[in-house]
């Protein structure tokens, strides 16, 4: 009687489950819906939206798609457009996964283009003109570094200041004049074809191909997801957060500084007003290719894909002779949409869809 009562007075137990087995693997629709293939979703998304869009092309002009020349001179010529921002934008993802935001990098191309234009700075040659662009990237990178980390200023203000304040230098170092630029090794870095591809499409490339192993395959990628997906367990694990983030500022300074060689030799000159709302365009591409504004994740890869939609975006606005204000509501329009493709992710969706009613 009182085993039989106290049976009773036990809570019904679910029956047992079995263990996972170790060997097993997920099949491949079972991995493409979870989280670890999101990236890839996302790439391949995007790769999506590049096609439509190039069959909008050639749909709406059919005389210029239908020439295979055309087609190949101007993939290269939205390529070669894209490159630029693409390296700045390879900095800007690294600064947004940190957990911060850099408003300053069209400026810091500005006062590096314009420096490394000087007459003095010329008279040093090919190497000093590279040398001093990204050496000043560099230094202003780490101005905002210091102010964020050290003086504790909020990343928005930090840098909309160095924004305002760079911008100011330029125009002093420049007298508000356009500086010609006369070497021609530098200028001739945008001319320059290897095996017929844009010498500028290259250093995209290499600039894209480091920054991708830097963040997936270093300790400073590693760290650099930590710090961003939560500083104060980072800090816990042994990483100097304050240091780290001086690091990742000086990093998108760096490819400011790389950007502003390329932008010289695409103009063959600097001024102040170089490189401008370039800051708006980086921060759009990585978010549309996965990166979070709050931290803590995004890809290199899917960053590239992002400028390459808008670049051919703003090639598809160009060659239908539609204005720049139309084009600039259409971005508007790709930034929100992505920022709402974060929200609803596509393993949340399926789970929504595949959930069964309670009886």
């Amino acid at each position: 009687m009182t085993d039989q009562t106290t049976k009773a007075s036990l809570p019904a137990q679910s029956p047992p489950v079995d263990p996972p087995q170790p060997g097993k693997r997920l099949s491949p629709a079972d991995w493409f819906k979870g989280d670890g293939a999101e990236p890839l979703r996302r790439n391949l998304g995007l790769i999506g939206v590049l096609v439509i869009l190039v069959i909008i092309g050639a749909v709406t002009r059919p005389e210029l798609y239908g020439d295979a020349t055309w087609v190949k001179n101007n993939t290269f010529t939205i390529l070669q457009q894209a490159s630029a921002i693409g390296v700045v934008t390879v900095g800007m993802t690294f600064v947004i996964i940190g957990g911060g935001i850099d408003l300053s990098v069209g400026a810091i191309i500005a006062v590096a283009g314009v420096w490394s234009t000087t007459l003095a700075t010329q008279s040093y040659g090919t190497l000093g003109m590279i040398f001093t662009a990204v050496v000043v990237g560099i230094v202003v990178g780490l101005i905002n570094g210091v102010l964020i980390s050290y003086g504790r200023l909020v990343p928005f203000i930090a840098t909309l200041a160095m924004m305002v304040a760079a911008r100011g230098v330029a125009a002093q170092i420049s007298g508000k004049q356009t500086q010609v630029s006369t070497n021609t090794t530098i200028n001739d870095i945008a001319s320059t074809r290897p095996l017929g591809i844009p010498l500028l499409v290259y250093i995209l490339a290499l600039v894209v191909a480091a920054g991708w192993v830097l963040l997936n395959r270093t300790t400073f990628g590693r760290r650099t997801v930590a710090v961003g997906g939560n500083p104060e367990a980072a800090r816990l694990a042994g990483i100097n957060v304050k240091f780290h983030t001086v690091l990742l500022y000086a990093l998108s300074g760096l490819c400011c500084g790389i950007a502003a060689v390329m932008l010289t030799s695409q103009a063959t000159s600097a001024q102040a007003a170089m490189a401008n709302l370039y800051e708006l365009d980086a921060i759009a591409a990585a978010i549309i290719g996965g990166t979070l504004l709050s931290g803590g994740r995004g890809t290199i890869i899917g960053a590239l894909f992002g400028v390459l939609v808008f670049s051919t975006i703003t090639n598809l606005f160009a060659i239908n002779n539609l204005s720049t204000e139309a084009q600039n509501m259409v971005k508007g329009g790709i930034i929100v949409a992505a920022v709402l493709v974060q929200q609803f992710r596509f393993r949340s969706l399926t789970q929504l869809l595949g959930r069964k009613p309670i009886s």
